[in-house]
């Protein structure tokens, strides 16, 4: 009797284009099994907003595995040992899994390795950021130089189809109830507003299905946050229920200029790459002449911060991200970055602290992309903006059209024009219920451009 294969699943939950349950099938009988481990990523454990799209994601994984007889075991724990526990009940020696690049997937992949005849494959990425290196031998910490060199690799090989020739071993396997595991809010439930997303890997390619027409005009469309001219596919690419090379080969098929949209898939694998050189990114500044900013503490930053949190800091295309945030667990692109260089340059506050509560909120929130995106605003990181490049919420709301966006989110500003909502306060029109601007703009940018002189005057070549 031929012994089962395990697949240990993880942000890769899907059949199609899956390279380790490929080669699990291809070898015979096939467990699947995702842990739900809170341990290894320590303060990087899955936030709230992920834990609601992972119980709907793992149960369309599981209906489709089981279409084909193959059960998905649930386990809680550390994954090491609830693999190695798993193997030892079924008889399996091998496992297969996708390569991951998040520093605590990395150590438990070298530690089961140590344990089991582990295989890891591709399929997180493009391409394995590894293999992406300078003339010289090195590793690239720029994107548009990675950029290049990555592209010179492209297109990906084409994605495979779901294999056909699944089977599962005889005989129960214990597994956990994916309900008891609570991944949904109850008390309060303020999951209503995700009702329009639809985990899982046949949302995945309804999303891509539908984005495939509009990809011609994502180069200007995804700076309107009033138009629907994004993907919304990062949480189905992060939680892996589609592959990037099947998204690759499916916008190069599109009308127009499919570029910019390439170029932004290829920044996944850039992030990836940055924490793969820099495992601790998410936690220490990229340029260590930042550890010198004085950023704001105490119970004024604290009561701004919990302000930018709720959507009640004065400046409307700010306030509507952060309630588009939390309502719908994520947010148009444009507006994160206006969001995060507000909360870091205007408010003055760490950017880690902003970091933490997008991963709390975001159903996307990927562990390279939310580090690198925010060192990026922040000016800290190894490739980044200057200090110094202040985003001007009150000019970027008229300029990306953004009235009908706040007019969704922020309701109690629903009744204004376009030409006052971006501004209600100078136009002399605020609503009662709307709050003043939390701090000027003229007078935050001259204190961010004060506060940042501390970096300078330790480190003169950091960028301000």
């Amino acid at each position: 009797m031929t012994t089962p294969s395990i697949v240990w699943f993880r942000q890769d939950l899907r059949l199609a284009d899956q390279p380790a349950l490929a080669a699990a099938a291809h070898d015979g009988p096939v467990v699947g099994v995702y842990v739900l481990d809170d341990d290894a990523p320590g303060a990087w454990k899955i936030g709230g907003a992920q834990r609601w799209w992972l119980h709907h994601s793992l149960t369309a994984l599981a209906a489709d595995l089981k279409k084909q007889g193959v059960p998905l075991i649930l386990r809680r724990g550390d994954a090491v040992a609830e693999i190695a526990k798993l193997a030892k009940e079924v008889g399996a020696e091998t496992v297969h899994a996708v390569h991951h690049y998040e520093p605590w997937w990395k150590t438990a992949e070298d530690a089961l390795g140590k344990a089991l005849t582990l295989k890891l494959h591709g399929g997180m990425l493009l391409d394995d950021p590894d293999s992406i290196r300078t003339g010289s031998g090195g590793r690239y910490r720029m994107f548009t130089a990675f950029w290049k060199a990555l592209r010179e690799r492209m297109p990906p090989p084409e994605p495979i189809a779901a294999p056909r020739n699944l089977s599962g071993p005889s005989g129960k396997i214990a597994s956990d109830d994916l309900a008891d595991w609570k991944l949904l809010p109850t008390t309060p439930d303020w999951s209503p507003g995700f009702a329009d997303w639809k985990p899982g890997e046949a949302g995945a390619h309804a999303a891509l299905k539908a984005f495939v027409p509009k990809v011609g005009a994502y180069d200007i469309a995804r700076n309107l946050p009033s138009e629907e001219g994004t993907s919304r596919l990062s949480p189905h690419l992060h939680h892996g229920e589609v592959s990037p090379a099947a998204v690759w080969h499916a916008v190069a098929k599109g009308k127009g200029d499919t570029e910019p949209y390439l170029r932004e898939v290829g920044w996944r694998d850039f992030t990836s790459n940055v924490i793969d050189i820099l495992p601790g990114y998410a936690d220490a500044n990229g340029r260590n002449a930042y550890d010198a900013m004085p950023w704001r503490e105490g119970k004024d930053a604290d009561a701004d911060f919990k302000a930018w949190t709720e959507g009640r800091t004065g400046y409307p295309l700010v306030d509507a991200g952060m309630r588009q945030l939390w309502t719908h667990g994520w947010m148009h692109n444009r507006v994160r970055m206006v969001a995060a260089s507000f909360m870091i340059k205007h408010l003055l506050l760490d950017w880690r602290r902003g970091e933490a509560w997008y991963w709390d909120c975001l159903i996307d929130a990927d562990y390279g992309n939310n580090s690198v995106n925010w060192q990026w605003v922040a000016g800290t990181g190894i490739d980044s903006n200057p200090f110094g490049r202040i985003m001007a919420p009150l000019t970027q709301s008229p300029k990306f059209e953004a009235a009908d966006y706040i007019r969704t989110w922020v309701p109690e500003l629903a009744g204004l024009s376009d030409g006052a909502i971006h501004d209600p306060e100078e136009a002399g029109c605020r609503p009662d219920d709307y709050p003043e601007k939390i701090i000027g703009h003229r007078e935050a940018r001259e204190r961010a451009l004060q506060a940042v002189k501390k970096v300078t005057a330790r480190d003169p070549g950091a960028p301000d």
